[in-house]
């Protein structure tokens, strides 16, 4: 069994009512743990972006001037790629 352990935390109650409403008797839990690991994947997503920016320089990639370089080259792979 996977180690667990009991927090409380404070919910609006006009939340917790609508939570309430919407996830069944049981499921809460599972629910707001699913919620959790799902928000936390986006917000790890979102700093790895944002610490990757600005690591391609255009002076580097000419080839990538604007978005249709960039379909065209991802065109080419997908088709290198299906060969």
């Amino acid at each position: 069994m996977e180690k667990t352990r009991l927090t409380p935390i404070r919910f609006p109650v006009d939340l917790l009512l609508e939570l309430n409403r919407f996830v069944g008797q049981g499921q809460r839990s599972k629910f707001i743990i699913e919620a959790t690991q799902k928000e936390l994947l986006r917000l790890k997503q979102k700093k790895a972006l944002q610490s990757a920016a600005g690591v391609f320089k255009k002076e580097d990639y000419p080839g990538f001037a604007g978005p249709g370089d960039v379909s065209s080259w991802v065109r080419r792979l997908r088709e290198d790629i299906g060969k």
